[in-house]
């Protein structure tokens, strides 16, 4: 083994703890937060594109279009380099928690939607038939069907969160992908390091596809009950 190649898995193995440690204290707790932050502001944006309030509608519209329609790294930027011009200074956890959130909460919407729309108007038919309101047939017999159909694309949305965290770093948000780049500029090895930061967020990625197939089984047995 050459002298090159045994420094190279040197570095690899006294970068590969740091990064990892990286991705837990940061990277895995940002994705957690944006997540369940955004799924709750999608789940309210989906109601209120669904609602019969025209206001409510419009606002819910003209959201979801100003986040889809424009790049998640320029929101981030917006958040953290641009409000400080005009007073409001985020620290850049924060930052980049509501940049996430907000990005989901668009995304997210139409997928809750979409579902919520798949149910056929028989479920609707039925449930006012036995007298429940609108609000009761939503509750109790149109979000548990739409829940089991909008499980894979939230939970893709989910993963695809993971690695967009990443972004992070353009705010000095010292996550995973940040702490690789401080890595490589100290050991100038930028395909061994970003390559070893890839293959973590892999990982990563793998355990969730994993939690996510579970999950997608067990709603699939709730639904054959």
């Amino acid at each position: 083994m050459s002298e090159r190649t045994e420094k190279l898995i040197q570095i690899f193995i006294d970068s590969f703890l740091p990064l990892l440690k990286a991705g837990v204290a940061f990277t895995i707790p940002l994705t957690l937060i944006s997540f369940a932050i955004g799924f709750a502001l999608a789940f309210l944006t989906a109601l209120a594109r669904l609602s019969n309030w025209k206001v409510l509608v419009l606002i819910a519209k003209f959201y979801v279009w100003i986040i889809r329609g424009t790049p998640l790294l320029v929101q981030l930027f917006v958040i953290f380099y641009g409000l400080p011009s005009i007073g409001i200074v985020i620290d850049a956890f924060p930052s980049a928690v509501i940049g996430f959130s907000i990005s989901v909460g668009a995304y997210g919407s139409e997928i809750i939607r979409a579902a919520i729309l798949s149910i056929g108007k028989g479920q609707w038919e039925a449930a006012y038939s036995v007298g429940m309101t609108r609000s009761q047939a939503l509750r109790r017999v149109i979000l548990p069907q739409a829940a089991r159909v909008s499980v894979p694309p939230l939970g893709n949305s989910f993963i695809s969160l993971l690695k967009d965290t990443s972004l992070a770093a353009v705010i000095t948000m010292s996550e995973l992908f940040s702490k690789s780049q401080q890595i490589t500029a100290f050991y100038y090895e930028p395909l061994l390091l970003y390559s070893e930061a890839g293959l973590i967020y892999l990982l990563f990625s793998t355990v969730l596809s994993y939690l996510q197939r579970r999950l997608e089984k067990r709603f699939e047995r709730f639904s054959a009950r």
